[in-house]
């Protein structure tokens, strides 16, 4: 997965192989699942030596658990981002809302296949990696939140408006509605399922 900047500098060659890994993974991963993806497979589809793996990370285990936080941390970013210009251009607590669900929409359109396994392992309860995938995931809806939070506080949302839940409702809406529309419904476009979900938001 290419972040959604350049690389900054410094950030040099070891940065390039750790994102083809990530993309290599993310790949083998959707395809066969966890447990049927090697190593060595990796290695061969990201274009280096099993070593390599390894050397920026200490197992399989290790590097999936780093995608998460990777593609969640973009994901993240992205919302942040687009709150931010909405509310720069003023549109208030339904605009940024708005925003962020067109941010979150381009987002799996860009990952379709980190999104099937993010929303997948958000089911799973076994993994090592859940206490991880609680922290970003909880990292993201706290950009929802803030919105939230400060829309009640300028009286633009219902003062009761309870805040964690309807903050997970739309991340879980938006995630949902999405991978619903790449699997079964590939013809609508962007623009389409953003109107759609645009609509449910609190204020409309």
């Amino acid at each position: 997965m290419e972040n959604s900047s350049a690389t900054p500098p410094g950030g040099g060659r070891r940065e390039v192989t750790r994102q083809r890994l990530y993309e290599a993974a993310v790949t083998l991963i959707a395809e066969q699942g966890f447990s049927a993806t090697t190593v060595d497979e990796i290695a061969e589809r990201a274009g280096v030596a099993k070593g390599t793996v390894y050397y920026n990370f200490a197992g399989k285990a290790a590097l999936f658990e780093e995608l998460l936080r990777h593609g969640v941390g973009l994901l993240t970013a992205s919302l942040r981002e687009a709150a931010g210009r909405a509310a720069r251009d003023g549109g208030g607590t339904v605009g940024a809302l708005d925003a962020m669900v067109r941010a979150g929409l381009v987002f799996i359109e860009r990952y379709p296949a980190f999104t099937q396994l993010y929303v997948a392992e958000l089911w799973r309860t076994n993994r090592a990696w859940r206490a991880t995938l609680a922290v970003v995931r909880q990292e993201a809806v706290a950009v929802v939140e803030d919105v939230l939070r400060a829309g009640a506080a300028r009286g633009e949302l219902d003062a009761d408006t309870d805040v964690a839940l309807t903050a997970a409702a739309l991340f879980g809406m938006v995630l949902v509605a999405a991978l619903d529309w790449q699997s079964f419904q590939p013809g609508r476009s962007l623009d389409e399922v953003h109107a759609a979900l645009s609509r449910l938001l609190p204020g409309r």
